[in-house]
């Protein structure tokens, strides 16, 4: 493939100095974008908008309408930043420029036909659906023999790249390990090689034995803000129990998993009394066929408020070219969230 068909289609460049990679999406630039539509609850946002291409029974900006629907509704993405038919490539230049294709199917899911609800705001039978759409989901796209991994993630807020208000994320499938979860990887099977246990186990067990850094648990889930966390507000949510994918939660640990993610996201809200913006993920085993039993699942919360709804903490300067650096430290953080409460800052 030359270099002009290059910028046509989904790929991944290597960065010799750093030995990772990056995703190229230059078809993407297409796509529509509202992402500075004002989306603080109470705020002005209402039940539905008519020029919303993510409310029910509305056009899309591909042509395609919305189905009426009442709770969850998943699609391909009209402007997916991959494609399941990328032609297969490789180029290789003195192992100084370096290009591979990436195939893969980018999904959506909205939580709620609402569209001035976030998860904050939803009931915990809500929430509950939006966790079984993810398994479900997750379960359906890993039984494609070329995905070998699956990414479900959410940027709430224009501050963090959100192209549209409504309540909803997005799901990728992807034919490698991306860059993040494949270090976590490495970690985990070094891990288990050396202490013949589970890092987020053995992690988990020393956190809720300290209880500095705990924000809040159920049953099967507790959310730390990590002892190594670069976020003002990070946090991590770790599921008590070693599974290694969505799709291997009982009932009671999705409806817990439900009850975290609600609890967890209300006391973000109440922290700065706005629609407190972040992106978060989950990170599952690798689709390849593989059991992968040293992985334990979990979801990272990377919020960027700092002091207020104003101030924002973005990897400038020192952080960008040298390391992380941080202000405030995980304990106070945590202490902080504890402090916020559940009951969301417009109900009391």
């Amino acid at each position: 493939m030359d270099s002009s068909q290059i910028q046509l289609v989904p790929h991944r460049r290597f960065n010799p100095l750093t030995q990772e990679w990056v995703l190229v999406s230059p078809h993407r630039a297409q796509r529509p974008w509202l992402g500075k539509v004002e989306d603080r609850p109470g705020s002005g946002q209402c039940e539905y908008d008519p020029k919303c291409y993510l409310c029910p029974g509305n056009e899309r900006a591909g042509g395609a309408r919305n189905p009426r629907y009442k709770s969850i509704f998943a699609f391909d993405n009209d402007y997916p930043a991959l494609l399941a038919d990328s032609p297969d490539f490789e180029r290789n230049e003195d192992h100084l420029i370096v290009a591979r294709s990436e195939r893969g199917i980018c999904r959506v899911v909205c939580f709620s036909p609402r569209h001035d609800l976030t998860i904050a705001g939803m009931k915990p039978e809500q929430v509950r659906e939006v966790v079984d759409c993810w398994a479900n989901e997750t379960e359906a796209l890993a039984a494609i023999p070329w995905v070998h991994h699956v990414q479900i993630f959410e940027n709430r807020g224009a501050l963090m790249g959100a192209s549209n208000p409504h309540p909803h994320c997005q799901i990728w499938a992807t034919s490698t390990v991306p860059t993040e979860p494949a270090k976590e990887l490495i970690s985990f099977l070094q891990y288990r090689a050396d202490k013949k246990s589970c890092l987020l186990c053995d992690y988990l067990r020393l956190e809720l034995q300290r209880r500095e850094r705990v924000v809040c648990e159920n049953g099967s889930f507790a959310a730390i803000v990590p002892y190594w966390a670069v976020w003002p507000f990070e946090t991590l949510v770790l599921s008590k129990r070693h599974a290694q994918d969505l799709s291997q939660l009982t009932a009671a640990e999705r409806n817990d998993l439900a009850a975290m993610l609600g609890g967890l996201t209300r006391r973000y809200d109440n922290l700065f009394e706005t629609s407190f913006p972040y992106s978060m993920g989950f990170h599952q085993r690798p689709t390849d066929g593989l059991n992968h039993e040293q992985w334990h699942l979990h979801a990272h919360y990377y919020p960027p408020l700092l002091r207020s709804a104003t101030v924002q903490k973005f990897m400038v300067g020192f952080e960008l070219l040298a390391m992380p650096q941080r202000d405030l430290t995980p304990e106070t953080a945590a202490q902080r969230l504890r402090d916020a409460g559940e009951t969301h800052h417009l109900d009391k």
